[in-house]
Protein backbone atom coordinates (compact mmCIF):
# COMPACT_ATOMS: atom_id res chain seq x y z
CA UNK A 1 0.00 0.00 0.00
CA UNK A 2 1.28 3.37 -1.09
CA UNK A 3 1.59 6.45 1.22
CA UNK A 4 -1.72 8.09 -0.82
CA UNK A 5 -3.49 5.08 -0.16
CA UNK A 6 -2.57 4.91 3.60
CA UNK A 7 -3.60 8.31 3.82
CA UNK A 8 -7.17 7.85 2.28
CA UNK A 9 -7.01 4.71 4.65
CA UNK A 10 -6.63 7.62 7.51
CA UNK A 11 -9.08 9.93 6.37
CA UNK A 12 -12.20 7.48 5.99
CA UNK A 13 -11.73 7.09 10.05
CA UNK A 14 -12.69 10.72 10.11
CA UNK A 15 -15.60 10.24 8.23
CA UNK A 16 -16.80 7.08 10.24
CA UNK A 17 -16.67 10.15 12.92
CA UNK A 18 -19.17 12.00 11.17
CA UNK A 19 -21.38 8.72 10.45
CA UNK A 20 -21.59 7.95 14.29
CA UNK A 21 -22.39 11.09 15.81
CA UNK A 22 -25.25 12.16 13.49
CA UNK A 23 -26.84 8.75 13.20
CA UNK A 24 -26.45 8.77 17.18
CA UNK A 25 -28.14 11.90 17.75
CA UNK A 26 -31.15 10.18 16.19
CA UNK A 27 -31.95 7.57 18.86
CA UNK A 28 -30.92 10.60 21.82
CA UNK A 29 -33.59 12.54 19.87
CA UNK A 30 -36.56 10.44 20.83
CA UNK A 31 -35.27 9.04 23.99
CA UNK A 32 -34.61 12.52 25.46
CA UNK A 33 -37.85 14.14 24.54
CA UNK A 34 -39.47 11.65 26.46
CA UNK A 35 -37.09 11.65 29.42
CA UNK A 36 -37.38 15.30 29.77
CA UNK A 37 -40.88 16.23 28.68
CA UNK A 38 -39.64 18.07 25.58
CA UNK A 39 -42.28 18.72 22.29
CA UNK A 40 -41.13 18.00 19.13
CA UNK A 41 -39.27 21.09 18.13
CA UNK A 42 -37.61 21.56 21.60
CA UNK A 43 -36.16 17.87 20.89
CA UNK A 44 -35.31 18.86 17.39
CA UNK A 45 -32.91 21.24 19.21
CA UNK A 46 -30.01 18.09 19.42
CA UNK A 47 -29.79 18.53 15.49
CA UNK A 48 -30.20 21.43 15.39
CA UNK A 49 -27.14 22.59 17.56
CA UNK A 50 -24.59 20.36 15.96
CA UNK A 51 -25.31 21.30 11.84
CA UNK A 52 -26.34 24.58 12.71
CA UNK A 53 -22.42 24.51 14.15
CA UNK A 54 -21.25 23.34 10.67
CA UNK A 55 -22.59 27.11 9.18
CA UNK A 56 -20.73 29.06 12.56
CA UNK A 57 -17.65 27.16 11.85
CA UNK A 58 -17.48 27.85 8.06
CA UNK A 59 -18.74 31.26 8.85
CA UNK A 60 -15.46 31.86 11.20
CA UNK A 61 -13.02 29.62 8.78
CA UNK A 62 -14.45 32.54 5.93
CA UNK A 63 -13.98 35.56 7.84
CA UNK A 64 -10.33 34.44 9.53
CA UNK A 65 -9.50 33.89 5.33
CA UNK A 66 -10.77 37.64 4.70
CA UNK A 67 -9.18 39.43 7.68
CA UNK A 68 -5.80 37.22 7.08
CA UNK A 69 -6.09 36.91 3.40
CA UNK A 70 -5.20 33.21 3.76
CA UNK A 71 -7.57 30.23 4.87
CA UNK A 72 -6.28 28.06 7.63
CA UNK A 73 -5.91 24.72 5.45
CA UNK A 74 -3.73 26.69 2.40
CA UNK A 75 -1.33 27.68 5.51
CA UNK A 76 -1.35 24.39 7.89
CA UNK A 77 -2.25 21.62 5.11
CA UNK A 78 -5.64 19.12 4.85
CA UNK A 79 -3.80 16.91 7.64
CA UNK A 80 -3.16 19.58 10.10
CA UNK A 81 -6.08 20.93 9.20
CA UNK A 82 -8.77 17.61 10.05
CA UNK A 83 -6.09 17.33 13.04
CA UNK A 84 -7.28 20.90 14.81
CA UNK A 85 -10.96 19.86 13.87
CA UNK A 86 -10.76 16.30 15.73
CA UNK A 87 -9.19 18.57 18.81
CA UNK A 88 -12.03 20.43 19.04
CA UNK A 89 -14.62 18.25 18.14
CA UNK A 90 -13.26 16.11 21.70
CA UNK A 91 -13.00 18.76 23.40
CA UNK A 92 -17.08 19.26 22.56
CA UNK A 93 -17.52 15.52 24.08
CA UNK A 94 -15.86 16.65 27.23
CA UNK A 95 -19.10 18.56 28.18
CA UNK A 96 -21.01 15.35 27.95
CA UNK A 97 -19.52 15.03 31.74
CA UNK A 98 -21.28 17.95 33.39
CA UNK A 99 -24.04 16.93 31.14
CA UNK A 100 -24.24 14.24 32.91
CA UNK A 101 -23.70 15.26 36.20
CA UNK A 102 -26.31 18.05 36.28
CA UNK A 103 -28.55 16.15 33.91
CA UNK A 104 -28.52 19.06 32.24
CA UNK A 105 -29.79 19.48 28.63
CA UNK A 106 -28.03 22.81 28.09
CA UNK A 107 -24.61 21.04 28.63
CA UNK A 108 -25.82 18.06 26.08
CA UNK A 109 -26.78 20.95 23.44
CA UNK A 110 -23.43 22.98 23.92
CA UNK A 111 -21.48 20.02 23.76
CA UNK A 112 -22.55 18.83 20.70
CA UNK A 113 -22.55 22.03 19.33
CA UNK A 114 -19.00 22.13 19.72
CA UNK A 115 -18.76 18.47 18.26
CA UNK A 116 -20.09 20.47 14.64
CA UNK A 117 -18.06 23.28 14.81
CA UNK A 118 -14.70 20.72 14.93
CA UNK A 119 -16.74 18.65 11.86
CA UNK A 120 -16.81 22.08 10.53
CA UNK A 121 -13.32 22.04 9.96
CA UNK A 122 -12.74 18.51 8.90
CA UNK A 123 -15.58 18.81 6.57
CA UNK A 124 -14.01 21.90 4.59
CA UNK A 125 -10.34 19.52 4.64
CA UNK A 126 -11.40 16.23 4.01
CA UNK A 127 -13.38 16.69 1.23
CA UNK A 128 -11.56 18.13 -1.07
CA UNK A 129 -8.38 16.22 0.33
CA UNK A 130 -10.15 13.06 -0.64
CA UNK A 131 -10.55 14.91 -4.45
CA UNK A 132 -7.07 15.35 -4.33
CA UNK A 133 -6.19 11.59 -3.45
CA UNK A 134 -6.22 10.54 -6.98
CA UNK A 135 -7.42 10.94 -10.65
CA UNK A 136 -10.05 14.49 -10.76
CA UNK A 137 -12.29 12.00 -12.53
CA UNK A 138 -12.77 9.55 -10.02
CA UNK A 139 -13.08 12.34 -7.43
CA UNK A 140 -17.08 11.84 -6.70
CA UNK A 141 -16.33 8.15 -6.61
CA UNK A 142 -13.92 8.21 -3.89
CA UNK A 143 -16.16 10.51 -2.04
CA UNK A 144 -18.72 7.93 -2.16
CA UNK A 145 -16.48 5.00 -0.97
CA UNK A 146 -15.39 7.28 2.18
CA UNK A 147 -19.46 8.04 2.49
CA UNK A 148 -19.87 4.28 2.68
CA UNK A 149 -17.39 4.08 5.26
CA UNK A 150 -19.31 7.07 7.23
CA UNK A 151 -22.34 5.02 6.98
CA UNK A 152 -20.81 1.83 9.08
CA UNK A 153 -20.74 4.84 11.49
CA UNK A 154 -24.32 5.55 11.25
CA UNK A 155 -25.15 2.18 10.95
CA UNK A 156 -23.18 1.32 14.25
CA UNK A 157 -23.97 4.42 16.42
CA UNK A 158 -27.98 4.15 16.61
CA UNK A 159 -27.13 0.82 18.01
CA UNK A 160 -24.47 1.30 20.68
CA UNK A 161 -26.18 4.52 22.26
CA UNK A 162 -28.99 2.22 21.94
CA UNK A 163 -26.98 -0.64 24.01
CA UNK A 164 -25.13 2.40 26.27
CA UNK A 165 -28.96 3.25 27.20
CA UNK A 166 -31.02 -0.02 27.50
CA UNK A 167 -28.49 -2.92 27.66
CA UNK A 168 -28.91 -6.53 25.92
CA UNK A 169 -31.81 -7.75 24.60
CA UNK A 170 -34.81 -7.19 27.07
CA UNK A 171 -32.66 -5.73 29.64
CA UNK A 172 -34.32 -2.50 31.38
CA UNK A 173 -36.16 -1.43 28.14
CA UNK A 174 -38.93 0.60 30.16
CA UNK A 175 -36.05 2.34 31.91
CA UNK A 176 -36.22 5.87 33.35
CA UNK A 177 -33.34 7.28 30.82
CA UNK A 178 -31.08 10.11 32.06
CA UNK A 179 -28.10 11.79 30.41
CA UNK A 180 -25.96 9.89 32.35
CA UNK A 181 -26.54 6.84 30.34
CA UNK A 182 -25.00 7.81 27.32
CA UNK A 183 -21.58 9.84 28.42
CA UNK A 184 -19.78 6.90 28.44
CA UNK A 185 -19.65 6.45 24.91
CA UNK A 186 -19.40 9.50 24.07
CA UNK A 187 -16.33 10.53 25.94
CA UNK A 188 -14.82 7.39 24.68
CA UNK A 189 -15.44 8.97 20.98
CA UNK A 190 -13.69 12.03 22.05
CA UNK A 191 -11.04 9.99 22.79
CA UNK A 192 -10.77 8.32 19.76
CA UNK A 193 -11.02 11.60 18.09
CA UNK A 194 -7.49 12.53 19.64
CA UNK A 195 -6.21 9.70 18.98
CA UNK A 196 -6.82 9.86 15.08
CA UNK A 197 -5.72 13.78 15.19
CA UNK A 198 -2.23 12.75 15.88
CA UNK A 199 -2.10 10.23 13.59
CA UNK A 200 -3.02 13.39 10.95
CA UNK A 201 -0.53 15.66 12.26
CA UNK A 202 2.29 13.56 12.37
CA UNK A 203 1.26 12.09 9.08
CA UNK A 204 4.34 13.63 7.48
CA UNK A 205 2.49 14.67 3.99
CA UNK A 206 3.02 18.34 3.54
CA UNK A 207 -0.52 20.53 2.21
CA UNK A 208 -1.82 18.59 -0.67
CA UNK A 209 -4.12 21.85 -2.03
CA UNK A 210 -2.39 23.19 -4.93
CA UNK A 211 -0.28 20.12 -5.79
CA UNK A 212 -1.90 17.34 -6.66
CA UNK A 213 -5.53 18.57 -8.17
CA UNK A 214 -4.51 21.95 -8.64
CA UNK A 215 -1.56 24.14 -9.87
CA UNK A 216 0.32 25.97 -7.16
CA UNK A 217 -1.36 28.87 -5.24
CA UNK A 218 -0.17 31.87 -3.59
CA UNK A 219 -1.28 33.23 -0.54
CA UNK A 220 -4.02 35.25 -1.47
CA UNK A 221 -5.46 32.00 -4.11
CA UNK A 222 -8.61 31.69 -2.28
CA UNK A 223 -9.72 35.57 -2.56
CA UNK A 224 -8.26 35.68 -5.76
CA UNK A 225 -8.77 33.96 -9.02
CA UNK A 226 -5.19 33.25 -10.66
CA UNK A 227 -6.40 32.64 -14.05
CA UNK A 228 -7.68 36.40 -14.46
CA UNK A 229 -7.07 38.30 -11.32
CA UNK A 230 -10.54 38.89 -11.07
CA UNK A 231 -12.13 39.09 -7.17
CA UNK A 232 -13.63 35.63 -6.72
CA UNK A 233 -17.80 36.44 -7.09
CA UNK A 234 -20.18 34.29 -5.99
CA UNK A 235 -22.86 35.66 -8.64
CA UNK A 236 -20.19 34.37 -11.30
CA UNK A 237 -20.63 30.71 -10.41
CA UNK A 238 -24.23 29.24 -10.45
CA UNK A 239 -23.25 26.26 -10.00
CA UNK A 240 -21.78 27.12 -6.37
CA UNK A 241 -24.13 29.53 -5.74
CA UNK A 242 -27.22 27.47 -6.56
CA UNK A 243 -25.07 24.38 -4.88
CA UNK A 244 -25.25 25.88 -1.71
CA UNK A 245 -29.02 25.72 -1.90
CA UNK A 246 -28.62 22.13 -3.14
CA UNK A 247 -26.68 21.11 -0.26
CA UNK A 248 -29.15 22.84 2.14
CA UNK A 249 -32.04 20.70 0.77
CA UNK A 250 -29.66 18.02 0.66
CA UNK A 251 -28.85 17.76 4.18
CA UNK A 252 -32.28 18.93 5.43
CA UNK A 253 -34.23 15.98 4.12
CA UNK A 254 -31.41 14.01 5.55
CA UNK A 255 -31.60 14.65 8.59
CA UNK A 256 -35.25 15.99 9.04
CA UNK A 257 -36.23 12.44 8.10
CA UNK A 258 -33.72 10.64 10.13
CA UNK A 259 -34.39 12.74 13.14
CA UNK A 260 -38.29 12.23 12.88
CA UNK A 261 -38.27 8.73 12.24
CA UNK A 262 -37.91 7.64 15.13
CA UNK A 263 -41.00 10.17 16.47
CA UNK A 264 -43.04 8.90 13.76
CA UNK A 265 -42.32 5.17 14.66
CA UNK A 266 -43.08 5.49 18.34
CA UNK A 267 -46.75 7.77 17.49
CA UNK A 268 -47.70 5.97 14.79
CA UNK A 269 -46.61 2.89 14.65
CA UNK A 270 -46.28 2.33 18.43
CA UNK A 271 -42.79 1.37 18.86
CA UNK A 272 -41.20 1.44 21.89
CA UNK A 273 -37.96 3.37 22.49
CA UNK A 274 -35.34 0.43 21.95
CA UNK A 275 -37.25 -1.46 19.20
CA UNK A 276 -36.77 1.96 16.82
CA UNK A 277 -33.32 1.61 17.29
CA UNK A 278 -32.83 -1.06 14.52
CA UNK A 279 -35.16 0.90 11.96
CA UNK A 280 -33.03 4.45 12.65
CA UNK A 281 -29.97 2.20 12.25
CA UNK A 282 -30.92 0.99 8.45
CA UNK A 283 -32.39 4.18 7.31
CA UNK A 284 -28.94 4.88 7.81
CA UNK A 285 -27.77 1.82 6.67
CA UNK A 286 -29.36 2.40 3.36
CA UNK A 287 -26.94 5.63 2.68
CA UNK A 288 -24.21 2.88 3.23
CA UNK A 289 -25.75 0.43 1.04
CA UNK A 290 -25.90 3.01 -1.85
CA UNK A 291 -22.89 4.65 -0.91
CA UNK A 292 -20.98 1.48 -1.99
CA UNK A 293 -23.27 0.66 -4.67
CA UNK A 294 -21.57 3.66 -6.24
CA UNK A 295 -18.08 3.13 -4.93
CA UNK A 296 -17.60 -0.06 -7.32
CA UNK A 297 -16.55 2.15 -10.14
CA UNK A 298 -13.53 2.77 -7.77
CA UNK A 299 -13.15 -1.53 -6.93
CA UNK A 300 -13.05 -2.06 -10.66
CA UNK A 301 -12.06 -0.76 -13.69
CA UNK A 302 -13.60 -3.42 -16.07
CA UNK A 303 -17.24 -3.04 -17.17
CA UNK A 304 -17.93 -6.59 -16.61
CA UNK A 305 -16.72 -6.50 -12.91
CA UNK A 306 -17.73 -2.90 -12.17
CA UNK A 307 -21.57 -4.23 -12.99
CA UNK A 308 -20.75 -7.09 -10.61
CA UNK A 309 -19.56 -5.31 -8.18
CA UNK A 310 -22.77 -2.80 -8.25
CA UNK A 311 -25.15 -5.14 -7.25
CA UNK A 312 -22.15 -7.16 -5.08
CA UNK A 313 -21.50 -4.43 -2.88
CA UNK A 314 -24.71 -2.98 -1.65
CA UNK A 315 -25.48 -6.44 -0.40
CA UNK A 316 -22.18 -7.07 1.57
CA UNK A 317 -23.56 -3.47 3.14
CA UNK A 318 -27.28 -5.23 4.29
CA UNK A 319 -25.20 -7.64 5.24
CA UNK A 320 -22.83 -5.68 7.16
CA UNK A 321 -26.56 -4.07 8.84
CA UNK A 322 -27.50 -7.80 9.85
CA UNK A 323 -24.23 -8.46 11.31
CA UNK A 324 -24.83 -5.55 13.59
CA UNK A 325 -28.24 -6.15 14.55
CA UNK A 326 -26.87 -9.95 15.26
CA UNK A 327 -24.35 -9.04 17.51
CA UNK A 328 -26.39 -6.27 19.60
CA UNK A 329 -28.99 -9.20 20.55
CA UNK A 330 -30.99 -7.57 17.58
CA UNK A 331 -33.74 -9.39 16.23
CA UNK A 332 -33.12 -9.47 12.24
CA UNK A 333 -35.86 -12.00 10.61
CA UNK A 334 -37.97 -8.63 10.19
CA UNK A 335 -35.95 -6.93 8.43
CA UNK A 336 -34.54 -9.96 5.36
CA UNK A 337 -38.01 -8.23 3.40
CA UNK A 338 -35.55 -5.03 2.77
CA UNK A 339 -33.49 -7.24 0.78
CA UNK A 340 -35.74 -6.47 -2.01
CA UNK A 341 -35.90 -2.94 -1.97
CA UNK A 342 -31.65 -2.97 -2.16
CA UNK A 343 -31.48 -3.45 -5.90
CA UNK A 344 -33.17 -0.35 -6.48
CA UNK A 345 -30.68 2.06 -5.40
CA UNK A 346 -28.48 -0.39 -8.35
CA UNK A 347 -30.11 -0.23 -10.99
CA UNK A 348 -30.76 3.37 -10.52
CA UNK A 349 -26.49 3.97 -10.67
CA UNK A 350 -26.24 2.16 -13.69
CA UNK A 351 -29.39 4.21 -15.32
CA UNK A 352 -27.08 7.18 -14.05
CA UNK A 353 -23.76 6.18 -16.09
CA UNK A 354 -21.57 8.31 -13.11
CA UNK A 355 -23.11 11.15 -14.22
CA UNK A 356 -23.31 13.34 -11.13
CA UNK A 357 -26.29 15.60 -12.47
CA UNK A 358 -28.58 12.38 -13.93
CA UNK A 359 -27.69 10.69 -10.68
CA UNK A 360 -28.70 13.66 -8.37
CA UNK A 361 -31.92 13.96 -10.84
CA UNK A 362 -32.77 10.02 -10.69
CA UNK A 363 -32.26 9.76 -7.03
CA UNK A 364 -34.48 13.08 -6.08
CA UNK A 365 -37.60 11.58 -7.98
CA UNK A 366 -37.24 8.05 -5.70
CA UNK A 367 -36.57 10.01 -2.77
CA UNK A 368 -39.97 12.18 -3.92
CA UNK A 369 -41.80 8.70 -4.40
CA UNK A 370 -40.50 6.94 -1.34
CA UNK A 371 -41.42 9.97 1.03
CA UNK A 372 -45.42 9.96 -0.48
CA UNK A 373 -45.39 6.27 -0.14
CA UNK A 374 -44.49 6.54 3.08
CA UNK A 375 -46.98 9.18 4.33
CA UNK A 376 -49.55 7.69 2.47
CA UNK A 377 -49.05 4.73 3.60
CA UNK A 378 -49.12 2.15 6.81
CA UNK A 379 -47.20 -0.65 8.84
CA UNK A 380 -43.82 -2.61 7.18
CA UNK A 381 -44.97 -1.11 3.75
CA UNK A 382 -44.55 2.83 5.07
CA UNK A 383 -41.43 2.42 7.37
CA UNK A 384 -39.97 0.62 4.55
CA UNK A 385 -40.47 3.51 2.52
CA UNK A 386 -39.40 5.73 4.94
CA UNK A 387 -36.27 4.02 5.57
CA UNK A 388 -35.35 3.50 1.95
CA UNK A 389 -35.45 7.39 1.68
CA UNK A 390 -31.60 6.82 3.07
CA UNK A 391 -30.96 4.70 -0.19
CA UNK A 392 -31.88 7.92 -2.56
CA UNK A 393 -29.96 10.29 -0.65
CA UNK A 394 -26.73 8.26 -0.27
CA UNK A 395 -24.69 9.40 -3.55
CA UNK A 396 -26.18 12.81 -3.12
CA UNK A 397 -23.34 14.93 -1.42
CA UNK A 398 -20.73 13.95 -3.63
CA UNK A 399 -22.88 14.77 -6.83
CA UNK A 400 -23.67 18.10 -5.84
CA UNK A 401 -20.06 18.51 -4.58
CA UNK A 402 -18.92 17.65 -7.81
CA UNK A 403 -21.31 19.85 -9.18
CA UNK A 404 -21.16 22.79 -7.42
CA UNK A 405 -16.68 22.93 -7.02
CA UNK A 406 -16.31 22.31 -11.36
CA UNK A 407 -15.14 24.96 -12.59
CA UNK A 408 -13.71 26.50 -9.41
CA UNK A 409 -10.30 26.72 -9.74
CA UNK A 410 -8.36 27.52 -7.67
CA UNK A 411 -11.09 28.99 -5.39
CA UNK A 412 -11.95 25.39 -4.91
CA UNK A 413 -11.17 25.63 -0.96
CA UNK A 414 -13.03 28.69 -0.88
CA UNK A 415 -16.16 27.22 -2.96
CA UNK A 416 -15.93 23.97 -0.42
CA UNK A 417 -15.78 26.02 2.88
CA UNK A 418 -19.25 27.57 1.64
CA UNK A 419 -20.51 24.59 0.91
CA UNK A 420 -19.83 22.97 4.34
CA UNK A 421 -21.56 26.75 5.82
CA UNK A 422 -24.96 25.14 3.78
CA UNK A 423 -25.22 21.95 6.20
CA UNK A 424 -27.44 24.00 8.48
CA UNK A 425 -30.02 22.66 6.32
CA UNK A 426 -30.03 19.70 8.17
CA UNK A 427 -30.45 22.33 11.44
CA UNK A 428 -33.33 24.19 9.56
CA UNK A 429 -35.49 21.62 8.42
CA UNK A 430 -35.15 19.59 10.75
CA UNK A 431 -36.47 22.04 13.26
CA UNK A 432 -39.32 22.86 10.70
CA UNK A 433 -40.46 19.28 10.67
CA UNK A 434 -40.46 19.39 14.09
CA UNK A 435 -42.70 22.50 14.35
CA UNK A 436 -45.06 20.96 12.44
CA UNK A 437 -45.12 18.06 13.60
CA UNK A 438 -46.74 19.96 16.62
CA UNK A 439 -49.51 21.14 14.69
CA UNK A 440 -52.08 18.96 15.41
CA UNK A 441 -53.92 19.05 11.57
CA UNK A 442 -50.52 18.54 10.20
CA UNK A 443 -49.07 15.60 13.05
CA UNK A 444 -45.42 14.09 12.74
CA UNK A 445 -47.06 11.71 9.63
CA UNK A 446 -47.89 14.92 7.28
CA UNK A 447 -44.73 16.64 8.42
CA UNK A 448 -42.88 14.43 5.95
CA UNK A 449 -43.82 16.59 3.32
CA UNK A 450 -40.56 18.85 3.76
CA UNK A 451 -38.53 16.56 2.85
CA UNK A 452 -40.39 16.19 -0.63
CA UNK A 453 -39.88 20.19 -1.12
CA UNK A 454 -36.26 19.23 -0.46
CA UNK A 455 -36.43 16.84 -3.36
CA UNK A 456 -38.00 18.92 -5.54
CA UNK A 457 -35.69 21.32 -5.69
CA UNK A 458 -32.58 18.51 -6.19
CA UNK A 459 -34.38 17.69 -9.15
CA UNK A 460 -34.27 21.06 -10.26
CA UNK A 461 -30.50 22.01 -9.51
CA UNK A 462 -29.22 18.38 -11.28
CA UNK A 463 -31.93 19.52 -14.76
CA UNK A 464 -30.14 23.60 -14.10
CA UNK A 465 -26.33 21.71 -14.39
CA UNK A 466 -26.85 19.05 -16.65
CA UNK A 467 -28.34 22.57 -19.21
CA UNK A 468 -25.35 24.51 -18.19
CA UNK A 469 -22.34 22.46 -18.43
CA UNK A 470 -23.42 21.26 -21.88
CA UNK A 471 -23.74 25.00 -22.44
CA UNK A 472 -20.54 25.52 -21.40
Amino acid sequence: MNKTQSLFGLLVSVFFFWGFVAASNDILIPVLKEALQLNNWQSQLINFAFYMAYTVGSLAYVSHAIITKRDIISRIGYQKGIALGLTISAVGTLLFLPAAAYNSYGFLISGLFIVGLGFSLQQTAANPFAISLGTPEKGSQRLSLAGGINNVGTTIGPLIIAYAIFGGLGDNENKLVTIDDVKIPYVLLGVAFLFVALLFYNSGRKNQHGKTVFSEQNENSDLIDQTDGIKFKLSNYPQLYLGMLAIFFYVGVEVATGGNLGEFLKKVEGFSDKNMAPYVALYWASLMIGRWASAASIVSSTKQNKLFFKFLLPYIAFGVFLLSLYISGNPYQEFLNYFFIVPVITIADILSKDDPAKQLFLFSLLGILALIIGIFSSGTVGIFAFVSVGLFCSTLWPCIFTLATKNLGKNTTKGSSLLIMMIMGGAIMSLTQGVLADIPAIGIRYSFFVGVACFIYLAYYATRMKKQFKTQ
